[in-house]
C-alpha cells in the first residue's frame, strides 16, 4: 500500500531553512500546542476547509454541494462537527471563500513537483526541507520520499520539534542530510504550562541525536516572555553545553501566524505580540556569543 501525507503547502524558493535554494514541505499533525504557533492550521493531522469571510459574497453555492450539511448560513461558514472535510465546497465556492488545509500527496506526486526547481538545488547547493507541524508522525510517507530524493541527489533536511521516539525512527532519521531540531521551554513546569506533553522525550531525543553523531543543528524561536527569557536562554545554553554543542540558530518570532487563527476556528490564544525586534535580536545573540555560542545565522 502507497504511504500518503497531508501536504499544507509547499514553499518554493526559500533561503532560510537550510543550505541554498529550497522547497519547504509542510506536513499536518504536531504534538504540541505553542501558543505561539506560526502555522496554527498545522496542528491537527486530518485536513480541514478554511473560511476567509471577507471574500465571502454569500452565493451559498457551497450548501448547494455540501453532503455533509455543514454549511451555516451565519457566523463561521463551517460546521466543522459534521464538515468531513470533502472539499466539495472549495471546488463550488468561485470567490476563494474557501480552501481545503492539508491536501493528501503520495510520495511520487510530491516528487514530481519538488523535480520542477532541481536545476536550483543543483546551482544554489539547495535541496529540500521537511516542515510542519511535525513531519515525523509521517515515518513512511518520508523514508519514501527521502529515497527518491536520494535518487536524484537531492539534498534534505528534517525540521523537528522532537517529540516522537527517535529509536524507533533511527533508520529513517540517517537519510537526513540536516537535522534541525528545536529547543523551545528547557523549564520543565513551564514547558508543560504552555506546550503541553513531551519535555522528557524532547530532552532525551537531543541527547540521542548528538551522541549518535547525527548532522543536528539546534534552534531557539525567539519569543517574547517565553523563550527569550534570562532564565531560558542559561538553560538553553547549558544544555548545549551538555551535548557537546557550541552553536545555534536564533528564529525571530513574527505574528503572521495569527492571522490564520480565524480562518479555521482555531483555539490558538491571540498573545498580541509584536514583531521581535532588531535590538532584542542582537542583545540575545550577544548573550550567546559572551557564552562561547556561535549563532550560526538569522532568520
Amino acid at each position: 500500500m502507497t504511504p500518503t501525507a497531508p501536504i499544507f503547502e509547499i514553499q518554493r524558493f526559500s533561503l532560510h531553512d537550510g543550505p541554498g535554494i529550497r522547497s519547504l514541505v509542510f506536513l499536518k499533525g504536531c504534538a504540541l500546542h505553542c501558543p505561539w504557533c506560526q502555522n496554527p492550521e498545522s496542528q491537527a493531522s486530518d485536513p480541514v476547509v478554511a473560511f476567509y469571510r471577507d471574500r465571502c459574497k454569500e452565493s451559498f453555492c457551497c450548501e448547494e454541494v455540501c453532503q455533509d450539511s455543514a454549511i451555516s448560513r451565519t457566523g463561521f461558514r463551517i460546521d466543522y462537527e459534521r464538515c468531513s472535510g470533502c472539499g466539495d465546497c472549495v471546488a463550488a465556492c468561485a470567490y476563494d471563500a474557501l480552501r481545503r488545509i492539508g491536501e493528501v500527496h503520495t510520495p511520487e506526486l510530491l516528487m514530481q513537483k519538488l523535480l520542477a526547481d532541481r536545476a536550483y538545488y543543483q546551482q544554489s547547493g539547495g535541496g529540500v526541507t521537511f516542515s510542519g507541524g511535525e513531519p515525523l508522525l509521517h515515518p513512511l510517507f518520508l523514508d519514501r520520499v527521502l529515497d527518491l530524493c536520494a535518487r536524484e541527489s537531492i539534498h534534505t533536511n528534517l525540521e523537528t520539534s522532537g517529540t516522537s521516539s527517535f529509536e524507533r525512527h533511527e533508520a529513517l532519521l540517517r537519510k537526513f542530510d540536516l537535522i534541525y531540531f528545536d529547543l523551545k521551554i528547557l523549564d520543565p513546569e513551564l514547558h508543560r504550562e504552555h506546550l503541553g506533553g513531551g519535555y522528557d522525550i524532547i530532552v532525551h531525543n537531543a541527547a540521542w541525536l548528538a551522541e549518535g553523531k547525527y548532522p543536528v543543528e539546534f534552534r531557539l524561536p525567539l519569543i517574547p516572555g517565553y523563550t527569550d527569557t534570562e532564565a531560558n536562554i542559561e538553560h538553553v545554553i547549558e544544555r548545549l553545553g551538555r551535548l557537546g554543542m557550541n552553536a545555534i540558530h536564533l528564529l525571530a518570532y513574527h505574528n503572521m501566524g495569527e492571522t490564520k487563527i480565524d480562518i479555521i476556528q482555531g483555539k490558538q490564544p491571540k498573545l498580541g505580540l509584536p514583531r521581535y525586534s532588531e535590538e532584542l535580536f542582537e542583545k540575545t545573540q550577544r548573550h550567546f556569543e559572551e557564552r562561547g555560542i556561535e549563532v550560526l545565522n538569522r532568520h
